[in-house]
């Protein structure tokens, strides 16, 4: 006679299923309800908040990408965000090849001087900040806002490329020291392709940060012509209640959202990939 087996059910391992879902509820929810929004009429938003839109008004996202100036906003965006990405990852990939690799007298000053630079907030230097892109003729441009960002990416590139850079194994780079490679040639064809997990989620964090930035663009650039995408959503959500267009207020907040997460859904692999090779690593 066979006995029954028992499958043993965790009380942990059910709470801990049951947390991910509500959390996973929590951020889906907001995000459908804002995606089904912005394809109501602003009397359905305000009316029947909670329901399914009678006919989807597709208009709204003319109306957010027109008249709105959403477009415009988001081109400048991104001309900023792939600017400022073409510049940091390189930039700071070497500095922190440097700092991981070479022993110096300085090195600790100036690695302690980088990570100084991630505590101090927007607000304590935008003020100097105004008057020096104004005095050099950068202010209201999108190359002084590029400028800006580099410069504040740049201690969070370093702190965490440093890190993967510590964790290569060092047998590596003197094997093409001894192929012939020099320094740059070591970084640039051994270590740089090594660290591109890291380079990645770097990249991607920099450039959520960069598309999401909303002080320092809001104070270095007035022109109208030249807000990105942070400063035209605020701008339209301080207008929309006097026009009542809702509907647009909303596109605009789904175009702000969908390139974020185009791209996390592309690199999700390699940003899971590198989480648990950091986990295992530590």
């Amino acid at each position: 006679m066979v006995g029954r087996r028992h499958i043993a059910v965790k009380p942990k391992g059910v709470l801990s299923s049951l947390a991910l879902a509500i959390f996973t509820l929590l951020i889906l929810l907001p995000i459908a309800w804002v995606l089904v929004s912005s394809l109501k009429s602003g009397f359905e938003i305000v009316g029947h908040p909670w329901s399914l839109p009678a006919s989807p008004q597709w208009v709204n996202y003319e109306h957010a990408w027109k008249e709105a100036g959403i477009g415009v906003a988001f081109f400048n965006s991104l001309t900023v965000t792939v600017s400022t990405l073409l510049i940091l990852l390189p930039v700071g990939s070497m500095a922190a090849y440097v700092l991981a690799r070479y022993t110096f007298r300085g090195r600790n000053l100036i690695f302690g001087t980088f990570l100084g630079g991630m505590m101090f907030p927007n607000f304590l230097v935008i003020v100097p900040l105004f008057f020096l892109m104004r005095s050099i003729h950068l202010l209201d441009t999108r190359t002084g806002l590029t400028l800006v960002y580099v410069a504040y990416s740049l201690s969070f590139t370093i702190f965490v490329m440093t890190g993967f850079f510590q964790t290569l194994p060092s047998e590596l780079g003197e094997a093409a020291m001894m192929d012939g490679c020099g320094h740059a040639g070591t970084f640039w064809k051994v270590m740089l392709p090594l660290a591109r997990p890291g380079l990645i989620v770097v990249g991607i964090f920099n450039a959520i940060g960069l598309w999401n930035e909303y002080s320092l663009a809001l104070v270095l650039i007035p022109s109208k012509a030249n807000w990105t995408l942070p400063i035209g959503i605020a701008n339209v959500s301080s207008t929309q209640q006097y026009q009542s267009d809702w509907g647009a207020l909303f596109a605009g907040l789904v175009i702000v959202m969908m390139p974020v997460l185009i791209v996390y859904w592309i690199f999700r692999d390699k940003i899971h990939e590198t989480m648990l090779a950091g986990a295992v690593k530590g």
